[in-house]
């Protein structure tokens, strides 16, 4: 390989990750494009600290080399109420019985964004 057939493979792989990251966004930020699931450590907070919750998640900006390796923000930490929290997302095929085939296409995944209680990793 050339250095420009490298250059052009690591602006795909970029281009890429920047429609994932821009789907996962969208879920995270309207909940449209996928589905919300709390694990029940999270469903057992007052429906008040839910909401905060779910404020938290979709504001949550904190994107770095450490969470977000490649580029895509599927993935955030935070504390809320003295309790660590995590938020991830998944990409299932629609039937939801594999891994996506393609992750930058809606029409062929499936997106779950998981809020959980790090205990409950």
């Amino acid at each position: 390989m050339t250095g420009r057939d490298d250059d052009a493979c690591l602006a795909t792989v970029q281009l890429r990750a920047q429609q994932i990251a821009t789907l996962n966004d969208k879920l995270r930020r309207s909940a449209i494009g996928g589905r919300l699931h709390l694990t029940s450590g999270v469903s057992s907070f007052p429906q008040n600290d839910i909401v905060q919750i779910l404020r938290a998640v979709r504001d949550f900006d904190q994107f770095d080399g450490d969470n977000d390796p490649y580029g895509e923000h599927d993935f955030g930490a935070f504390d809320y109420a003295g309790q660590k929290l995590f938020w991830k997302i998944d990409y299932y095929d629609r039937d939801q019985r594999y891994a996506s085939p393609d992750p930058t296409d809606p029409k062929v995944t499936l997106r779950v964004l998981t809020i959980l209680l790090a205990s409950e990793w």
